[in-house]
């Protein structure tokens, strides 16, 4: 899993590739603007067909873009090709000020712009531009951008929108180390990062305007990265769990992969232990009993008949009844999934507590569940058991006392230090759910669409969770939660592009399923 930086650990990992393992500083210069050529040559061909702009600040982005510029110089671009400068060049210092000067030596003078008035005068001649290589600022920005730098941004913004933007590390005017604006910023079409995703282009809002990401490495070695202790961030891929997902041996049989029971719903909520014990048989498990309200079971075995079912006595509302649960329910299971549809009556929260508190198996909470964790914050059950908690903002609100605008601003520092301090794997839901472990680790999903926002999603994650997790029960449970997690919104995805964000149904997401493992599997 890739790491997310902020532009601090940015420059600590540059700083020890260059004086611990001697790669010069020009060397990455000269390699992120090869990459960014080579992405240009990918998206854009035939580049000589382009007329390209190439806008570049005083600072090591300005570098790699005048690096970009004498790359197209060689291969005989010069044609269609501008390159502007905004700054004098005497200023500029180290490793920009060495390209400055290797790209005036292959006969190509870029544009000088040193105020709004020579900004003003130049645009008419950019304006036939097709494509804009944006490196006017990079990782290092303290403040919003001012001044003439932000006049450029805007005219950027307001007056080049027929043309393809591709911004070189961070479209210039976004801040590095958060998903919060500081000002205005270029919106981008593309964006060639180096090394890592930089934090603010993986959260909302400021990642709408990265357009698509493109991670380019430049020489940085991964165990540099590794040797870091404090790089706790990372960015889920597909690669991380394709290996999960391998074909199984001829010989296996149902027992190999686990039993889950799922414990919930009541007869007037039958749909969402049925969607969550649905969804784990989908993702994999060999068994899953359901336990529910007894009047709830005929509509579990009519949909679903490879169900099993654990009819419970049930009080005159039709929900279970609170003293009904007994230790032989999990004498057989593997995993346990807890809360969907379990209700919010007293009785039914004092039957959720008492099941975390008695049972150690390795359990996922959701929905209900989550409001009986809420109001008995002491007592938990077993401590070193996998316990996965699923919460969505207005139930980590309820979780943590927090207001859900506090959480939604401060996503990763809350899911970190709460899985740190109740020791259990959280998965904060949202637009870049969130895997947080005990150890202080939070692994970002990047899968997902508007199609997932109704009734039923979260049941259907629940079952999955669960469903991998008893399948694999050697593996490191958040590398098992965060694939189920990806896989959740892989699927999404999937029944999306055959319908539509308006008309996606939770049980459209199991439907997409075996597809979407079948494309990590690729």
């Amino acid at each position: 899993m890739p790491k997310i930086l902020t532009a601090d650990q940015m420059r600590e990992i540059d700083r020890l590739t260059i004086e611990e393992r001697g790669v010069a500083g020009l060397v990455l210069m000269e390699n992120a603007g090869l990459r960014v050529c080579e992405f240009l040559a990918e998206e854009y061909s035939p580049l000589e067909d382009q007329r390209v702009v190439i806008l570049c600040g005083m600072g090591n982005n300005g570098g790699d873009g005048l690096v970009v510029a004498r790359h197209l110089v060689v291969k005989g671009l010069s044609a269609g090709l501008r390159a502007v400068l905004l700054g004098d060049p005497e200023r500029l210092k180290g490793d920009a000020a060495a390209n400055y000067k290797m790209l005036r030596a292959v006969d190509f003078e870029p544009a000088v712009v040193l105020d709004s008035r020579g900004w003003q005068q130049l645009r008419p001649k950019l304006l036939p531009a097709t494509l804009v290589v944006d490196a006017l600022l990079g990782t290092g920005l303290r403040g919003p951008a001012e001044g003439l730098l932000l006049e450029v941004i805007r005219d950027l913004n307001e007056n080049f929108q027929h043309v393809s933007i591709v911004a070189v590390d961070m479209p210039s005017g976004l801040p590095s180390d958060s998903g919060e604006p500081l000002g205005e910023a270029v919106r981008a079409r593309h964006t060639v990062t180096f090394t890592a995703p930089k934090v603010s282009q993986i959260f909302p809002p400021n990642c709408q305007a990265v357009g698509d990401l493109r991670v380019a490495p430049i020489g940085t070695a991964p165990s540099v990265l590794a040797a870091i202790p404090d790089l706790k961030l990372s960015l889920a891929e597909p690669g991380d769990f394709a290996g999960l997902f391998v074909p199984r041996e001829r010989s296996a049989h149902k027992g190999d992969f686990g039993h889950v029971l799922v414990i919930g719903g009541s007869r007037a909520t039958p749909g969402a232990v049925l969607m969550a014990g649905t969804s784990a048989l989908r993702a994999g498990a060999g068994l899953v009993t359901v336990a529910t309200a007894e009047s709830a079971t005929p509509a579990l075995v009519s949909h679903t008949p490879e169900l099993m079912t654990l009819p419970v006595p049930e009080d005159d509302d039709g929900s279970m009844m609170a003293d009904a649960f007994q230790p032989i329910w999990t004498e057989r299971a593997t995993v346990v999934a807890l809360g969907p549809g379990i209700g919010t009556k007293p009785a039914n929260q004092e039957m959720a507590r008492r099941i975390v508190r008695e049972v150690g198996l390795p359990m996922v909470v959701d929905a209900d569940g989550l409001t009986a964790l809420a109001s008995n914050e002491n007592d938990w059950g077993a401590t070193g058991r996998v316990l996965v908690l699923t919460p969505h903002p207005g139930e980590m609100s309820r979780l943590t006392g927090l207001p859900v605008s506090e959480i939604q601003k401060r996503r990763v520092e809350i899911a970190r230090e709460f899985a740190q301090r109740r020791g259990v794997y959280l998965v904060l839901k949202g637009y870049r759910t969130l895997t947080a472990t005990p150890d202080g680790r939070v692994l970002v999903n990047p899968t997902g669409t508007p199609g997932m926002a109704s009734g039923g999603s979260g049941d259907i994650l629940t079952g999955m969770i669960a469903g991998l997790l008893a399948q694999f029960a050697d593996e490191p449970p958040e590398r098992v939660i965060a694939a189920a997690v990806y896989l959740h919104g892989l699927a999404a995805e999937l029944a999306t592009e055959q319908g539509s964000e308006q008309s996606t149904l939770a049980t459209d997401i199991l439907t997409f399923l075996p597809n979407a493992i079948c494309r990590l599997r690729e």
